[in-house]
């Protein structure tokens, strides 16, 4: 396939003045300063407000986790008319919605804005990276509280991928959630991550390998896939495999191994996998990073009918570099912000020119945004008061804003909005009742999500 057009960039602002006048958001309107006049952006309804229409279930979601928290002060929620000290050191952008302006160091991202939806509002009370993470990846407050110890994982609730897996039943397809490509940790493995109470049955097949390396490959698919191995051969060299691949649970393997080597012993499994058969235009559209190569493979799995995608962002190539940024905070986002821009943007374009973002839904998020107020190191500090989500694909409304910050993005100003609500959009779009039971190994039930879908950011 032809690479995709390259993103240009945005039209140039040819009022310098533009930038103090901010689009003003009421509800789904925008007031653009230098017009004097209300433009209409697609208006965006209170979540619950109206009863949901009724969509098609989508087939996949690609959950894309910026680990460490980017500052949505300095990406997605930029405040120009505040005081230095508040609106940071980037400038803004125009974008393809007139009136929405994002960080200028997102010009690809801008080119596709009439195809995301913004969620302004988000927000939780979790401080530390492990409870906030563990909270934005499950939709639920973790047991423990503000804490950055793990829990008994076999008794916290499940990732959202292996609680969709589990509640598609037969819909689900046979390889139906698979993150990669690093397992997170922060001291030790970032809660949130595994199938929890679901059990093993339900868990994610995690890889643990850079897309972006000559050598990738996933073990358990590369052992035994030769012409001169004999069916009985190669059977033993999955079993190996699968022995070494981080799939995790012990509860459960022998019962559900069988399945796994159904699944891992298909071609079309090994086939999506194979990110080698890209074109070299396509892998250097979403750029040769750790992070590109792991979006272009997530839309090779959803195009191999896997029904869910973890993808973490914390390596650039293999190397630790998340979005942590309590001091130098300018210089570190202004590399992974062009990192992010260029594969993000790639895979809404690619999944739009393929046919598959109506049945696909994309979620780009961290597990906090960054302190309104820059500290006195250049850096900004773990903020979970309000943030933003990125929403695109899936019957998403594009080029809408949902909720919005107040003057210093400090708290929701309208339409707050939880990681439960997050989470009760993507089991909906699915077609699974949020408030439908899911019942741990213990057979005791839980509700699947206590949130309500964000209607207002739906088509």
């Amino acid at each position: 396939m032809a690479m995709l057009p390259p993103a240009p960039e945005p039209a140039a602002d040819t009022d310098p003045r533009l930038s103090r006048r901010e689009a003003l958001r009421t509800g789904g309107r925008v007031i653009a300063g230098s017009l004097g006049a209300a433009l209409p952006i697609p208006r965006v309804a209170a979540s619950g407000a109206s009863t949901p229409r009724v969509r098609e279930p989508i087939r996949s979601c690609i959950f894309l986790f910026y680990y460490g928290g980017p500052s949505h002060l300095d990406t997605f929620d930029p405040k120009p008319d505040a005081p230095r000290e508040i609106r940071g050191a980037y400038g803004t952008l125009p974008t393809r919605v007139p009136g929405l302006r994002v960080c200028e160091h997102l010009p690809m991202t801008a080119r596709i804005l009439d195809k995301i939806a913004l969620v302004r509002s988000l927000h939780h009370p979790m401080t530390n990276h492990n409870s906030a993470a563990a909270e934005t990846l499950t939709g639920r407050p973790p047991a423990g509280g503000d804490l950055e110890l793990l829990a008994d994982e076999a008794q916290t609730p499940p990732t959202l991928g292996s609680a969709v897996s589990h509640s598609l039943g037969a819909r689900a397809s046979e390889l139906p959630h698979v993150a990669l490509p690093w397992t997170l940790f922060n001291v030790v493995r970032l809660p949130g991550q595994t199938a929890g109470f679901l059990g093993a049955a339900s868990e994610r097949l995690q890889i643990e390998a850079d897309p972006n390396a000559d050598s990738f490959r996933v073990e358990c698919l590369a052992d035994g896939s030769d012409a001169q191995h004999g069916p009985g051969e190669k059977r033993e060299a999955l079993l190996r495999g699968l022995d070494r691949v981080r799939w995790p649970g012990a509860a459960g393997w022998t019962d559900y191994r069988e399945r796994a080597l159904r699944i891992l012993s298909s071609e079309t499994a090994r086939r999506g996998f194979d990110v080698r058969r890209e074109p070299e235009s396509m892998r250097e559209r979403y750029g040769r990073t750790s992070l590109g190569q792991s979006l272009l493979l997530a839309r090779r799995l959803v195009e191999h009918g896997v029904n869910f995608v973890s993808v973490h962002d914390g390596m650039v190539n293999g190397q630790d570099a998340n979005w942590d940024s309590h001091a130098n905070i300018f210089d570190r986002h202004r590399t992974l912000l062009g990192i992010s821009d260029r594969a993000f943007s790639a895979l809404i374009e690619d999944l739009d020119a393929r046919g598959l973002l109506a049945s696909t839904l994309v979620v780009a998020v961290g597990e906090f945004g960054r302190t309104p107020r820059v500290n006195g190191s250049g850096g900004r500090d773990h903020w979970p008061g309000c943030y933003t989500a990125v929403l695109a694909g899936g019957g998403v409304q594009g080029g809408a804003a949902f909720g919005s910050s107040d003057r210093t993005g400090a708290t929701p100003a309208s339409e707050p909005v939880t990681p439960a609500d997050l989470a009760a959009t993507v089991f909906s779009r699915f077609g699974i009742d949020p408030a439908g039971e899911i019942r741990d190994q213990l057979d005791r039930p839980y509700r699947l999500a206590d949130g309500t879908p964000i209607e207002g950011v739906m088509a």
